[in-house]
């Protein structure tokens, strides 16, 4: 590795939200691994004391599988190792001040180097009082303590890039403008835009707090898919996350600021193991419907592409941007860690891996039984899907008749498939806007910071998307993490 690159590191304070998250583990657990040299990492951790912070950092970090590569190299000192890095910080974005103890913060704001803000809800359809307090207020409360920062190098916000909602075709590593509505972007004419209300992110903020005490949990809900609709946002995560960019973006000042934009954010690739992963990511409950039998058919364009990042990728390039924008910086840089343009992986061929991996290594359901899986049938309307599952409901229900089944078996049978027939709706409420999605994101940001790495840095902290063999990802790394780190852990009931 180049020496100038991993100067850039040496010494260096860094603040992290969200540390006890899927990226944030990934994250801390590969500048420890590789840049031991690095100062202090400060981890705002979501707790009541600094004693609660601590245990959390050592029952969801310390004694995570994640880090038995560092438990390996460190042996005994391992403890002490992490210990010597890793500053518990007792904090909640949610609260002004993020809520840190005065002199610690007072500390952070003397040494901190970097900023990284990771912590988000990432809920589709959360209530929107929820989302628009973690994801628009709580950026613009860490950059206004990094505004306090005495030598703050950079500030990496991480987001989405489905914040870019409903745009169509090719879509730039752009910022965006206090109050850009995405909605009024793709109408053509002056008469056309002015039907549509402008945002004002400071008036949704506001709206919120007139409506939150009298309306109940479903009705927020119904609120944020509403607004975000409205400004043409497929649901509420992408477009709070969307105004938390915007307040970040008019509030950096001098601040150095770069924000990250990574698509759907899977399991390990190469490091340090493949096939690590934490919770049931984006696509993860629809593998595991589909592999235990439960899903047979899905809205979704067979043509579309599935923009899938490997979690290990983007924790390279977010290591890649600090490294060259800490030391110089000019102007606030975008970047879509993304696969759509470079790298795309059609729906039909997602699904037919699935297929394929569970063909070969069927699940075993609770009676000792291998689940048969057959190819994914697709549609394009609600109706016609809904029709489907129905018709395969009256032939189980035929079947158990001609096998002489009581009325009672019978009746089983058609609730099995009602229960079905709803979790299908609820995946295909939350997943359409995305097996639909026309835009592609374009990484040419993200290919020239490739290319000015060194042969050697790209080895190390690679995050090339076009190296992906999507295929064998799939079937053979993918999804015999998730099985082996969630599936197995977990009933089938995920909703």
């Amino acid at each position: 590795m180049g020496s100038e690159w991993l100067d850039s590191f040496k010494g260096k304070n860094l603040l992290i939200t969200g540390a006890t998250g899927f990226l944030g583990k990934v994250l801390i657990e590969k500048v420890l691994r590789t840049i031991p040299d690095v100062g202090k990492i400060f981890l705002v951790i979501k707790a009541k004391s600094k004693e609660d912070s601590m245990k959390r950092l050592q029952n969801e970090i310390l004694q995570a599988d994640l880090f038995k590569c560092l438990k390996e190299i460190h042996g005994e000192s391992y403890q002490s190792f992490m210990l010597s890095k890793l500053v518990p910080v007792a904090g909640d974005v949610r609260k002004d001040d993020l809520d840190i103890e005065v002199d610690l913060a007072e500390e952070i704001a003397r040494e901190v180097d970097i900023i990284v803000h990771l912590a988000a809800n990432t809920t589709f359809d959360e209530r929107y009082d929820v989302a628009l307090d973690t994801n628009t207020r709580g950026p613009s409360r860490l950059i206004r303590f990094a505004q306090r920062c005495q030598k703050l190098k950079l500030f990496q916000h991480v987001s989405t890039a489905y914040v870019n909602g409903q745009r169509e075709g090719r879509v730039l590593e752009r910022p965006f403008y206090m109050g850009e509505s995405i909605a009024r972007e793709r109408l053509t004419t002056e008469s056309s835009v002015n039907s549509l209300p402008e945002l004002d992110v400071e008036a949704e903020m506001e709206l919120i707090g007139a409506f939150q005490e009298n309306l109940m949990a479903k009705k927020m809900k119904e609120m944020g898919l509403d607004r975000a609709r409205t400004f043409g946002w497929q649901d509420t995560y992408s477009f709070t996350k969307a105004m938390g960019e915007m307040l970040v973006y008019n509030m950096r000042g001098e601040i150095p600021l770069v924000i990250i934009r990574p698509s759907v954010v899977e399991s390990t690739i190469k490091e340090p193991f493949p096939g690590w992963i934490e919770g049931n990511r984006m696509v993860d409950p629809i593998i595991t419907y589909y592999g235990k039998g439960h899903l047979t058919s899905f809205l979704a364009d067979p043509e579309v592409p599935i923009d899938i990042i490997l979690v290990d990728m983007v924790v390279n390039a977010m290591l890649a941007a600090m490294a060259k924008h800490s030391a110089r910086m000019e102007e606030t840089q975008i970047y879509h860690i993304t696969s759509s343009v470079t790298n795309p992986i059609l729906c039909q061929d997602l699904f037919g891996y699935f297929f394929e991996h569970f063909e070969a290594f069927p699940y075993i359901d609770n009676n000792g039984k291998p689940v048969h899986v057959q190819p994914m049938k697709f549609f394009s309307s609600e109706d016609e899907l809904l029709s489907d599952i129905w018709t395969n409901a009256t032939h189980s229900r035929g079947e158990a008749s001609m096998a002489g089944l009581a009325e009672k078996p019978s009746q089983r049978v058609e609730r099995k498939w009602k229960k079905r027939a709803e979790q299908v709706k609820r995946l295909n409420n939350i997943y359409q806007a995305y097996f639909f999605y026309a835009g592609r994101f374009d990484d040419t940001n993200t290919r020239k910071l490739i290319e000015d790495m060194s042969e050697e840095e790209r080895t190390m902290f690679g995050f090339d998307v076009g190296s992906i063999n999507w295929k064998d990802y799939i079937g053979n790394i993918h999804i015999p993490g998730l099985r082996r780190h969630v599936m197995e852990k977990k009933s089938m009931n995920i909703y």
